[in-house]
């Protein structure tokens, strides 16, 4: 618990830092970076906790952070992802043949998925950014996913009684899991109230209490998703770069599918329609 709330103590100013005030440019070399690592971390989880193969490796950091630069222009890059992910088909696939089996067909499909979906993921952000939105947007899949996992830790560790998915992550409740619903949506509501009272948003209660309980939803289902290929491959944590938090995909599991979710609702909508 301690090393939880340093890393908290340390982490949150440097997000707050980053998203509200940081040049674009350091932005995107965050995102960059996250991608990069998460893929580094998605393939050593496949490869047994070892850094398997080096090519694929190399591979499943460089590539994502090529796809979160051209994603965060899309659709101005659109014909450039098409070349950028059949290149990465044909290398990892060539290497895997030079390689004469040593590369399974899994570590292929996680330099893919690591292109496609963790970078996709993260690069919301940027497109929010393009669209025009204040910063502040740029915090509410932090907010809508820390806030349901931590609710639903402290939940889980004081009611929690009837196991929700004990053969995936077996500390997870069905009380924490409603404890995250509630959370998210006290801090969604908490979020609205200082978006309107300080910025001049009009953001309905209504609609965001909406929206808090289905990005709860989907901050569990990423929390669950990623827990499952971990027990899958026998793997405690993806990595150690937040010490007790683990690694990126450790702490962002959640963000990866609440962001992108955001997104799609601001771009379809529009956040005056919140």
């Amino acid at each position: 618990m301690k090393t939880r709330v340093l890393v908290a103590a340390v982490g949150i100013p440097v997000l707050l830092l980053v998203v509200l005030w940081g040049p674009d440019w350091v932005i995107m070399g965050a995102l960059c970076a996250l991608a990069g690592i998460a893929g580094v971390e998605l393939q050593r989880c496949v490869s047994g906790g070892t850094q398997g193969d080096w090519m694929v490796t190399l591979l499943s950091a460089a590539y994502p952070v090529l796809a979160v630069m051209l994603y965060a222009q899309w659709p101005m890059h659109r014909r450039l992802l098409p070349v950028l992910f059949f290149s990465e088909v044909v290398f990892v696939f060539l290497h895997a043949i030079h390689e004469a089996g040593r590369v399974k067909f899994e570590q292929i499909m996680a330099a893919l998925f690591s292109s496609v979906g963790i970078a996709w993921s993260f690069s919301s952000f940027l497109r929010m950014e393009s669209a025009g939105l204040h910063r502040v947007w740029l915090l509410m899949p932090f907010v809508l996913s820390f806030s349901c996992d931590t609710f639903a830790y402290l939940a889980g560790r004081t009611f929690g009684r009837q196991k929700l998915a004990p053969a995936v992550s077996p500390k997870k409740t069905v009380e924490g899991a409603v404890g995250g619903l509630a959370g998210n949506l006290l801090c969604g509501l908490l979020f609205a109230f200082l978006m309107n009272r300080f910025l001049g948003e009009s953001v309905g209660y209504g609609t965001m209490a909406v929206l808090s309980l289905l990005c709860a939803f989907a901050a569990q289902a990423g929390d669950l998703s990623f827990s499952l290929i971990k027990r899958q491959y026998g793997v405690k944590d993806y990595g150690r770069i937040f010490l007790a938090h683990g690694g990126v995909l450790d702490r962002f599991d959640s963000v990866l599918f609440v962001a992108p979710v955001i997104e799609i609702i601001l771009s379809m909508a529009g956040p005056s329609a919140l």
